[in-house]
């Protein structure tokens, strides 16, 4: 079974019903998954967003927290990938939290996953793309391009 890099972006469709949410799943069936810690607060961020906008009540927000913190995802730690997340930020021009989980794919040699399609345009761009190997979007993850 191959290793993946996931983001807040992948985790969240596990619990919330949104487009991608069963490419989503399907992952969790096909590869270990780790992520650096940073992973729980950017969840816990989206759930409180969702809430913001109407998107979710309270009680399912708490209930999508539970269930994400029973998902059998490695979480790694984040400080030795402090430089090579400062390079891959200023490299792409990107905000440096994102580039924690390309980092982190880096280092361990792995892919990384995101629905982020912000993200994914910056890495694929012309001179950037030393990154485009280690980088894949959750459709052709779950399509079995991973």
């Amino acid at each position: 079974m191959n290793t993946l890099v996931i983001d807040a972006s992948i985790a969240v469709k596990w619990v919330v019903e949104e487009d991608g949410t069963p490419q989503a799943l399907a992952l969790r069936k096909r590869a270990k998954l780790i992520a650096p810690e940073l992973l729980v607060a950017e969840c816990a961020n989206i759930l409180r967003k969702k809430v913001q906008r109407d998107e979710l009540a309270a009680e399912e927000a708490f209930l999508a927290a539970r269930l994400l913190q029973g998902s059998e995802i490695e979480l790694l730690p984040t400080q030795s990938l402090l430089e090579s997340a400062v390079r891959i930020a200023i490299a792409l021009d990107h905000p440096a939290y994102d580039c924690l989980y390309l980092a982190l794919a880096v280092d361990k040699a792995c892919r990384f996953v995101t629905a982020d399609e912000r993200f994914l345009r910056k890495v694929r761009q012309g001179s950037r793309s030393r990154f485009h190997d280690r980088t894949i979007a959750l459709a052709e993850a779950a399509g079995g391009d991973a």
